[in-house]
Formats: structure tokens, sequence, C-alpha cells
């Protein structure tokens, strides 16, 4: 290994230690939100219209910097109505959501699953309005291969020393989480209806530590977030979905706004919920990457790609080069419930 490796290997160790405590202590999160209703708020648990809605998206992000080492996290739910006219049309929805993050040198891994369940409240006569309540409850199993790891105590005068005194633990770090989330949609007319949107994850706070001198002050924190979403259509085929997502969990503060258009093809663009049609959107996230997305809906199946550019400040190591996604959601539809075009119509939730 020459000198120059040594220094270079030494720096992406010493960047990964500081950024370690860090990820450990985050949640996952995605470009296209959209593929991972359950993740957002478990109030959209059955959020939609429909018999059943199976999502999943895979992400890879900095390749360019990290190569084989770049964070890998792959997701999947499944929701749906399980009793319905509960009281008139409310109805009580249930889901699973599981997901799988592994990053780093070290194999950061965070294994969750979670179930969930939302009721569905209709507000007046017209089903336009629904108020949405959630609650959520998991299991995550987080770890990290020590071995794989280098720090800078492990070299003197560009030498290799041999093992770290880094007091880390490589067992699993295991708990429960509780999460709960309140929801509200309204279709006010023909063209324009909305979504809005309020969680909180990790409401137990659990401790998670991978120093072997154990800190009980060392907790994931509760992460807050607020979605808002809207379609607005501005003719018969095209409409345009703005949303925005706030996200805060411990020191860290995500936003997300942006806009998607949506066109129309092929089908009566009456039927809108069968009907085929194209979209692209552009993104921002705060401080760190504007995002395109872009994909095609058909028969109730929505598949998207979506790419990250790097704005932070490690663009300069990067070269822009960010994160790629790729999702895809079904949703069951029949024509009855598709012609309906009744609330939940926010496909960015």
């Amino acid at each position: 290994m020459t000198k120059k490796n040594i220094i270079k290997r030494v720096s992406i160790s010493a960047l990964l230690a500081i950024t370690t405590s860090c990820a450990f202590a985050q949640d996952v999160h995605f470009t296209q939100f959209n593929s991972t209703p359950l993740l957002l708020n478990p109030a959209f648990t059955g959020a939609f219209d429909g018999p059943i809605r199976v999502s999943a998206i895979y992400r890879n992000q900095w390749r360019s910097v990290l190569g084989s080492a770049a964070y890998r996290t792959i997701a999947v739910s499944a929701d749906a109505p399980i009793v319905r006219e509960i009281s008139g049309d409310d109805y009580l929805a249930g889901g699973i959501q599981v997901y799988n993050d592994v990053a780093g040198d070290g194999n950061l891994s965070n294994f969750s699953g979670l179930l969930s369940v939302a009721y569905h409240k209709f507000l007046g006569l017209d089903g336009n309005k629904i108020l949405s309540v959630g609650l959520q409850g998991g299991y995550t199993s987080k770890s990290i291969d020590i071995s794989k790891l280098y720090f800078g105590n492990q070299y003197q005068d560009g030498s290799f020393q041999g093992p770290s005194n880094t007091q880390l633990n490589s067992s699993p770090v295991r708990y429960a989480t509780v999460n709960a989330g309140i929801g509200y949609a309204q279709k006010v007319s023909e063209k324009f209806s909305f979504n809005l949107g309020v969680a909180g994850n990790n409401l137990n706070q659990p401790q998670e530590s991978i120093n072997k001198i154990k800190n009980s002050d060392v907790g994931l924190g509760m992460r807050l977030s607020a979605q808002a979403g809207a379609i607005i259509y501005t003719g018969e085929r095209l409409s345009l979905r703005p949303a925005v997502l706030y996200q805060t969990q411990s020191a860290t503060t995500e936003i997300i706004a942006g806009n998607e258009f949506n066109y129309i093809v092929g089908s009566d663009p009456e039927v809108r919920g069968l009907a085929s049609s194209i979209f692209v959107g552009g993104w921002y996230r705060n401080n760190d990457a504007f995002m395109v997305s872009a994909g095609v809906e058909f028969k109730g199946i929505r598949v998207g790609v979506a790419y990250d550019y790097n704005t932070s400040s490690l663009n300069t190591v990067s070269n822009g080069k960010g994160g790629f996604e790729i999702g895809v959601r079904y949703i069951g539809l029949s024509p009855i419930t598709a012609a309906r075009n009744l609330v939940y119509p926010c496909s960015r939730f």
C-alpha cells in the first residue's frame, strides 16, 4: 500500500468514524418518498382507493465516492383495507413495511420490520374529506463489521501498526420502536385535491449504541415530519403535483420540495384511475441535492426512477454524483373505484 493510498484510506476511515454515530442515529430516506408511504406516516396506511397497495424501492448512494461500499437501501411494503363500513364508509386498514440498509466499508446494516394500522373517518356527506389516524410498531436490528474499518490510531508515520484500540462493539443492536401519525385528505373540486400529514417516529426513543462502554444518553432521536401535496388539473390530461416533505431528527433537518408533471396518454382521461400516464419531476433537498424523477403509470402500476445531483460539501469528492433510485408501486383498481376518483388523490404519498 502506497503512502498516498494509506492517507486516502485513513481519511475515508476518519470520515466514516465521524459519520457512523450519525448514521446509527438516523432513519433512512428516499427521493421518491411516494414509494414508501408507511415509512412516511402510519396514517397513510390504506390511504388509497383500491383493494391493495404494494410498493418497493431500491436506492444506491455515493457509489462515486465509496465504490462497492456505497450505501444500498431496499424497502418493500403492502397495505390494504381490512374492515370496511365500520360507520358509514369509515374503514380500518393494516400494513407491513420492511427495509434493509447497508452502508460503508464496515457494512453498517439496518434491518427493520414494521406493522401498522390506521382508521379512516369520512367527514361530511359528500365523501370527499377523510381524517386518518395511524399507529405503527416494529423491530429493528443494526450491526457493523468492525474488522473492516480502519482508524487513525492504527497508523504511525505512514505505517500500519495493527489493531485499533477503539471501543466499538460488533454485536447487533436490537430494539422495538413506536410510531404514530395523523393525515387529512380532501377533494375540493374535479380539478383540485390535496393531502396533509404529520407524524412522529421513534416515540419511545430506543437505546442504541455501538460503544462497548454503554451510555444511557445514546438513544435514537424522535423523527418528526410533516407532509403536504396536491393534484391540480390544468386540463383534461395535464396535472401538476407539487409536494413538500419536512423532517427533523436529532440535530438534522431535511426539506424536500418540488413538483411532478403528469400527462395522461391513450385511454379516456375521464377515467383517471385506469388511464396510462407519463410523468417527470424536479425536486430540491435543502443543502444537499437537486433531484429529477421520471416514469410511467399504467393499469394501477407506477414505475419511477430518480437521480440526485449532490450540492453539499461532499460535491468536491463526488463530482455531483449522488444517489440513484428505482421505485415500483401497484394499487389494485376496479372500474367503479377508478371512475369515482374520490379522495386520496395525491400520488406523492
